[in-house]
């Protein structure tokens, strides 16, 4: 069964604020269009086993999608979506919009210090990560579109966890896109602190750079560590999950090293109910694990 822990729904791109609403139009018109609404979203996970669906919350931005708005799409695909809230933990009201997340169902926190404007170790962030640790929130570290000319590129530098983790080494965190650019800092925190985590969205339409991220991974021994993650509606699962499994064509007839398929197809496979801890009731939940005679080996085919 293939596990999409990168998704995003929305009415419309003003919901992300001025900015990132304007990048995205000019992604779409790129693309021939994104369709991040409801319908939109369930068709494009039609053949994916299960997903995650982030909201996003920013006072700096004027952005807002709503936690009860991602509440209804996932309701609207029982026992496959699970609700990420979006939440801004240096918002005076970040406690009441946990509680509020937590009464809709919601499973995890989405956070964007980068698009938030704060550092990750701000004191109200970290007031923050100690309530999501007593409560068994895991934290995505992501943002919801591109960067922009106001955003604050050092607030993405994956070593500002380190001091999180050390702080709070139950807390589960998941940093998108293997941190990139700075993947190298990314696997040292993989390797260093158990309760750090990556996934694919934002390299999976960038194959060479996946490669690269995957293999210094797997080189590195934490490859066991990274999810999918397609970042929709960007990348539609379907083609991310093509994306990875492609990768060794690098390799072929070079001295490249390859990948082990069997690697590929488990960060593809990967479960964030049981490695994360996730309360939702997703198709597959505590101490169930694919194998090949499962399911997923149908959906992998199906996809591809």
């Amino acid at each position: 069964m293939i596990f999409d822990v990168m998704t995003r729904a929305w009415h419309s791109p003003e919901q992300l604020g001025f900015e990132l609403a304007e990048g995205v139009r000019q992604a779409g018109r790129r693309t021939g269009g994104l369709d991040a609404s409801i319908g939109g979203h369930a068709r494009a996970m039609e053949q994916i086993g299960c997903v995650l669906v982030h909201g996003f919350r920013s006072h700096a931005l004027s952005a807002t999608v709503p936690n009860e708005f991602i509440a209804e799409v996932v309701a609207r695909q029982p026992n496959r979506a699970a609700g990420v809230a979006g939440i801004d933990p240096v918002s005076p009201s970040w406690n009441d919009d946990l509680e509020r997340a937590r009464a809709l169902g919601l499973a995890a926190v989405s956070i964007s210090p980068t698009a938030q404007g704060f550092h990750p170790t701000h004191s109200a962030a970290m007031r923050f990560y100690e309530r999501c640790s007593t409560l068994g929130l895991p934290v995505f570290v992501s943002r919801p579109g591109m960067r922009t000319p106001t955003m604050i590129f050092e607030y993405e530098r994956p070593t500002a966890w380190d001091e999180v983790a050390r702080t709070f080494p139950a807390l589960k965190v998941v940093l998108s896109g293997l941190g990139h650019p700075w993947v190298d800092e990314t696997i040292a925190l993989l390797g260093k602190h158990p309760g750090i985590y990556a996934e694919t969205s934002g390299l999976v339409s960038h194959s060479w750079r996946l490669y690269t991220a995957l293999l210094q991974a797997f080189e590195a021994g934490v490859i066991d560590k990274i999810f999918f993650g397609s970042g929709f509606p960007f990348v539609l699962p379907s083609t991310a999950v093509e994306s990875i499994y492609s990768l060794n064509a690098y390799s072929l007839g070079t001295p490249l090293p390859s990948i082990p398929r069997a690697a590929l197809r488990a960060i593809v496979e990967r479960n964030p109910v049981t490695t994360l801890g996730i309360r939702a009731p997703l198709a597959i939940g505590q101490g169930d694990t694919p194998d090949s005679d499962s399911p997923s080996q149908t959906t992998q085919d199906t996809v591809l």
